[in-house]
Order: C-alpha cells, then sequence, then structure tokens
C-alpha cells in the first residue's frame, strides 16, 4: 500500500463508490498515535498532512522542518506497530501564503524552496495553492486565475525536479477553500458553495499552465480540487452540510476522469453529513482541530476529577496553567479571538477553533498534563466521576470495553471523532 492508494480512491469513486479518506491535519502525538492505532486495526491507509505554515523549510510553528515531520510522524508509526507502506504523508496549502506581505520574487522562491523540502523529505501528496496575493500585485483586483496557474504550475514543476530517484511520483490537489484554513474568525449564517464556473475555471487554467511547462504526466497524477461545498465552522458555530446546495458542484466532477474533490474545514460535521460529503464526491476530508478539541475536552475533564480527588497542594491545575500560558503568550489567539474579556476567556478554553492546541507542546503545559495523569493513575477513577465527566467512556467501563485508566479514556474521546470519519470514508 503506497500513495497509489491515493489514485484507487479516485477510481473508486469514478465506479459510484461512496469511498474516501480522512486527512488528518495535526502534529499533536495524542492525536497521530491514536489514529495510527485504529488504522491499524482497520488495515486502511492513513493521511496525516502538515500546513505550510506548521512545518516548513524555516521550522513553522511546530519547529520541525518537513524532513523533522516525516522522521517524527515514522517514528510514532513504528511504535504505534502501523506498517510503512500503510502511511501517506501530505503536505497542505503549499506555496506563498506564509510571505504574502513579501513580493513575488522572493515569495515564490520560498514556495520553491519549501515544495522542493517537501518532495525531499518524502511526502507523497502535495497541495499546490498559489491562490493569494503577494506584496506586488493588484490590490484593486482579485488575483487573476491564471497568475494562480501559472504560479501552482511553477511549484509543480520544481516539485517534479525534486523527485529523487527510486521516489514514487507524487499526486497533487490544486485550488483552495474560500474560508482560511483553521476555522472562521467571525460567526457566520453560511458560506457560498463554489460556483462550476470557478471550479471550472481553475481546472482548464491549471491545466494549461501544467501543460505550458511540460507537465503533461505530472497532470495525470492531480487527483483533487480544494472546493467551499457549504461547510464551516468557528469559536460557537458549525455550518452544516447541505446537499442540495452543493448539487450543480458535486455532479459537475462526474465528468472529470481523474478528479475528486477535497473539502476542508469538515471539523464538528455530523456524522451523516461527513457520509454525504464522501458520496458527493468530496472524497478527501480534512479533520484537524476537532481532533485537538477531543483531546482538550477529556484532559479538562480529567483535570475536574482530579479537583475531586488530590489535595489542592498536589493537583496539577491543569486549566489554570493553560490559562496563564495563553495569557503571558497571546500570539495564538489575540487576533482571532473577539469580544469582551469574560468572552475572551471563555473562547481561550472551550472555542470550537481551539486555538488552544497550539500551546500543548510548551514545557510547561506537557509537566501539568505528566502530573495530572500521574496523579489519576494511582487506582481505577471511582464510576460516579466518570459518569459525570465522561459519561460515554463510562458505559464503555462499565460494559468492560474500555479500561480505566487515563490515557485510554483519551485517546477513546478522540477515537469517537475519528470513528465518524472512517464510516463515512467507507472503511
Amino acid at each position: 500500500m503506497s500513495v497509489d492508494a491515493l489514485d484507487e480512491l479516485v477510481k473508486a469513486q469514478k465506479r459510484g463508490e461512496i469511498k474516501g479518506i480522512q486527512s488528518i491535519c495535526s502534529s499533536h502525538p495524542a492525536v497521530l498515535q491514536t489514529s495510527m492505532g485504529r488504522a491499524v486495526q482497520s488495515g486502511v491507509p492513513l493521511l496525516i498532512e502538515s500546513t505550510c505554515n506548521q512545518v516548513n523549510q524555516f521550522g513553522g510553528y511546530t519547529g520541525m522542518r518537513p524532513a523533522d515531520f516525516v522522521s517524527f510522524a515514522r517514528s510514532l508509526a513504528s511504535k504505534c506497530g502501523l506498517p510503512a507502506g500503510q502511511l501517506i504523508l501530505g503536505g497542505d496549502h503549499l506555496g506563498p501564503s506564509a510571505w504574502q506581505n513579501e513580493p513575488e520574487g522572493s515569495a515564490m522562491a520560498k514556495s520553491e524552496q519549501l515544495v522542493r523540502a517537501y518532495v525531499n523529505a518524502g511526502y507523497g501528496k502535495i497541495h499546490l495553492d498559489a491562490s493569494m496575493k503577494l506584496a506586488d500585485d493588484d490590490s484593486a483586483h482579485p488575483l487573476d486565475v491564471e497568475i494562480s496557474a501559472g504560479r501552482t504550475a511553477r511549484l509543480a514543476k520544481v516539485s517534479e525536479q525534486a523527485r529523487l530517484p527510486g521516489r514514487p511520483a507524487p499526486w497533487y490537489v490544486i485550488g483552495t477553500e474560500v474560508p482560511i484554513p483553521g476555522g472562521a474568525q467571525e460567526h457566520e449564517e453560511g458560506v457560498s458553495v463554489t460556483t462550476v464556473e470557478d471550479a471550472r475555471r481553475t481546472i482548464d487554467a491549471t491545466h494549461a499552465a501544467f501543460i505550458y511547462e511540460g507537465l503533461e504526466s505530472a497532470w495525470e497524477r492531480v487527483i483533487a480540487l480544494v472546493v467551499q461545498p457549504g461547510v464551516e465552522f468557528g469559536d460557537d458555530f458549525v455550518l452544516d452540510y447541505r446537499p442540495d446546495k452543493a448539487a450543480t458542484l458535486s455532479n459537475s466532477i462526474e465528468s472529470e476522469s481523474h478528479l475528486v474533490y477535497e473539502a476542508h474545514s469538515t471539523d464538528y460535521q455530523k456524522r451523516e453529513s461527513l457520509r454525504e460529503l464522501v458520496r458527493d464526491h468530496f472524497a478527501i476530508l480534512k479533520v484537524g482541530p476537532a481532533l485537538t478539541f477531543a483531546y482538550r475536552e477529556a484532559l479538562f475533564a480529567l483535570a475536574m476529577m482530579e479537583k475531586e480527588l488530590t489535595p489542592e497542594d498536589e493537583c496539577s491545575n491543569l486549566i489554570e496553567c493553560m490559562e496563564k500560558m495563553m495569557l503571558e503568550d497571546p500570539h495564538h489567539w489575540k487576533k482571532y479571538y473577539g469580544g469582551t474579556l469574560e468572552e475572551q476567556a471563555f473562547k481561550r478554553k472551550f472555542s470550537l477553533s481551539d486555538r488552544i492546541r497550539y500551546y500543548w507542546n510548551h514545557p510547561e503545559a506537557q509537566a501539568a498534563v505528566e502530573k495530572l495523569l500521574g496523579n489519576l493513575s494511582r487506582g481505577p477513577l471511582p464510576l460516579s466521576l466518570l459518569s459525570q465527566f465522561l459519561p460515554n467512556q463510562h458505559r464503555l467501563v462499565r460494559s468492560g470495553k474500555l479500561e480505566n485508566e487515563p490515557l485510554a479514556l483519551i485517546q477513546h474521546n478522540i477515537d469517537d471523532v475519528l470513528g465518524d470519519y472512517q464510516y463515512a470514508c467507507g472503511n
């Protein structure tokens, strides 16, 4: 099994099968290990992706370069018993997004370095996104699709040249969704579904740009177009998928012999809505914040149990610790969480956008989590507290299907989300 599984996915869709793949957009070890554990059990391919801001040639906000992330993911996979051929690594929004404030010359040069580093590191799925304006683009008008397509093809050419001997050729995704990656910043009542005309312009212009660059064979490995099917989430809302609103867009891709759609921001969609997305050819489903939200949710529940079971001076005070860190370093949430001070405090803990996910790798947070798990690992947790704070897991513990142990409880909360995606993808 390899990245060719992506080609098989497209072929299954073209045969009329409801077949999809979830794309795990997270670098959190608990999320990745839980995803890998499920993949081991199911035997289906596991697609894990990193974004251009998260992982790049300068380290990104994780501090990891592409080769570092590959080593990190493969090391976790080995520990989890996941066969190397079952793991697919993807690069998301690769292009000048991180350097939009620079002129085209420097922004695209850095974008080329970025794509080269991803391909050299062994990523097999490459999403090329050059849809954003750069500093010397005309600010008075939307970016011409031909300019975006030309830049995309330029990056594809670098990608093709960067492939090392003996490595499989990468598969490509083109286009972009309307909302910003990671969720909307303001409450929205609805988002516009990508029009068939806009989708067609993107396909045709990018195809022409690939041909101009002599990338005919690479175009055959373009498997998906990123579009907006009408799904979104923000601090306090989720816009559910409406099949009727996306029907025209869904039907239009059926005429493309080797293309499906990729849907971003599918977090928090209902189980059946995810299934409908896959049925309607949105075959690649991106999910990230919903998984770390489930991690945070379980940890906070355990922290509340800890306060009932542990002397005050021995508590991890995890919730207070995270609040303190976020106030001392507001970089990752300040421009995203508006409202009064009280509303901001609520969002720091409970926002569906889950900006708290950027703080779990801090040494102080890791120490608090370790202390929390240590305090609660001295014996089985009281069933009454499980029922109060983790009722879903309580039922499984009572039926003997889940171990009454903190790590198992956390992983199950994450796995609950993954289960919806596995169902939706027909695996």
